[in-house]
């Protein structure tokens, strides 16, 4: 009779176990593997052990204007409104770029184009709100932040809808500002 050394389970797979099986749950890769890369393809022309031989040339920089700065990286953003809301584990920000929820160390982010829609809900009791960004896909998110007091559950929510009126675009067609009217002129018809 043979007999088998070692383990013969399989390895998990999904989400328990892996966060980058969800997108968007974790950043992208960095350009760790581009840089890696570009150092294995430099040519090595000395031996070890010697100093590589320098030009006694050296390149000339960028000229540049002396009143101009160098352009930062990152985007400028739109003087639209922003949404943030945190406490000491959860954070939600909103802004032109999409919507980001933190917890602890984990983190995800959705872009606009991503978003199937994003929902807030109160706890009946305590100072619990809860924001859920559903995704096209049938998937969500949901995050809980703890509040100061219970009135911020008003502020956070004005301030969530100016944020998603600015930017979210419903795939619909009507807003439901048309829908609700077009609703109540075919009341009055019926009348």
């Amino acid at each position: 009779m043979e007999q088998r050394i070692g383990s013969s389970s399989q390895p998990l797979e999904g989400a328990g176990f892996d966060p980058a099986f969800i997108p968007g749950l974790t950043s992208p890769a960095s350009g760790r593997e581009v840089d890696a890369k570009a150092k294995t393809d430099e040519p090595e022309d000395t031996a070890p052990g010697t100093a590589p031989e320098q030009d006694a040339t050296p390149e000339p920089e960028a000229e540049q204007e002396p009143g101009a700065e160098a352009a930062p990286e990152e985007d400028v953003a739109p003087d639209g409104p922003v949404f943030e809301a945190s406490d000491r584990r959860a954070r939600i920000v909103a802004d032109h770029s999409g919507v980001r929820l933190r917890l602890d160390d984990q983190e995800c982010e959705f872009r606009w184009d991503e978003i199937g829609a994003v929902e807030t809900e109160t706890a009946r009791f305590g100072k619990r709100w809860t924001v859920t960004v559903h995704t096209p896909d049938s998937r969500w998110y949901p995050l809980e932040i703890e509040a100061p007091s219970r009135s911020r559950f008003a502020e956070w929510d004005t301030a969530l809808d100016a944020v998603l009126d600015e930017y979210f675009e419903d795939d619909a067609g009507e807003s439901t500002e048309d829908a609700e009217a077009a609703e109540s002129t075919e009341d009055d018809a019926g009348k």
